[in-house]
């Protein structure tokens, strides 16, 4: 049975990174129609667009992908920007979700949303037990309040809303810009870059030593996919890959597959971001049978050639 045939589904940020794999991934599941809103035509943190955007794609179904997002340096230098239109957006687009009675709204979350100091792997139960790191804190509160939202909306109304939290996600078609990139994209940059200048050395933020989990784009899409046809509950779940890497082996990673001869130079001054990041994905397998099929030096390979591909065009 298709869960999607006869439904209309508004996707926001249906024309990003994750948003137009997951807009791949259900055109080949033939709903009745899906809409995608452009920021230049409907800035959801604005109330007034938000209720147009309703009245004109009339949704059963919400799946809301848009965010204002980026690596370190642009939370640290954006961390009002990024609290007030990601908490305005997911807001406003539940409430009106709910008024407007869409069978079903899924929240996207972000791993920054939990603790500094989580045990690892991070346990979906543990994401109340501490404040968030402190340079991208605005942001994860931010999209953790669709959480608090979501699960006081099925409480008062029955309104079924989930809540999936993928970790850093990675692939071809990623942002490249310098500054507002996460990190394997601007690493990559960096260390292309590097050789093409024939730079010496390349400088990186922090000592390396903290570890991070990544989750290949495609995969992401397909969790959020799965969830939205077999998942209805209340509790918070994680996507990711259950694996983690240092930093520090990552750029090892990266320097031989971009064929960067040079230094690497680590910057201590700048800070880590969290000292550890790898999820528990066992509740995704077991609730709606998603699990990670990419394998990482496959996908950061793919990753490379398509961003090398993409410079000589």
């Amino acid at each position: 049975m298709n869960s999607w045939e006869g439904k209309r589904v508004l996707v926001t940020g249906g024309s990003g990174f994750l948003g137009s794999r997951v807009i791949e991934q259900l055109r080949a599941k033939s709903p009745a129609g899906i809409f995608v809103p452009r920021r230049k035509e409907y800035d959801l943190v604005e109330r007034d667009n938000v209720i147009r955007v309703y009245q004109d794609a009339r949704p059963d179904i919400v799946i809301h992908l848009a965010g204002e997002v980026g690596g370190i340096g642009a939370n640290r230098a954006n961390p009002g920007r990024f609290f007030y239109n990601n908490l305005m957006m997911g807001a406003q687009l539940m409430e009106y979700g709910r008024r407007h009675g869409v069978s079903k709204f899924i929240a996207i979350g972000t791993i920054c949303a939990y603790p500094k100091f989580t045990p690892v792997p991070f346990k979906e139960d543990d994401l109340w037990n501490g404040y968030p790191e402190e340079t991208n804190a605005p942001y994860g509160l931010a999209k953790k309040m669709l959480l608090v939202q979501a699960q006081a909306y099925r409480e008062q109304y029955g309104f079924n809303a989930i809540y999936l939290l993928p970790v850093n996600l990675y692939g071809p078609r990623d942002n490249f810009d310098p500054e507002t990139s996460h990190v394997i994209p601007a690493l990559i940059r960096k260390c292309v870059e590097a050789v093409r200048n024939g730079a010496p050395e390349i400088v990186v933020w922090g000592t390396g030593q903290a570890t991070r989990e990544f989750l290949y784009l495609e995969d992401a899409a397909r969790g959020i996919i799965l969830a939205s046809e077999r998942y209805n509950g209340a509790e918070p779940v994680n996507l990711g890959s259950g694996r983690d890497i240092r930093i520090r082996d990552l750029v090892e990673r990266i320097v031989a597959l971009t064929g960067f001869k040079g230094k690497v130079v680590w910057d201590a001054t700048k800070p880590d971001g969290q000292p550890a990041r790898r999820l528990d994905v066992s509740r995704a397998e077991e609730l709606f049978g998603f699990k990670a099929a990419m394998d990482f030096d496959e996908g950061l390979k793919r990753t490379v050639e398509w961003y090398l591909r993409k410079r000589n065009v």
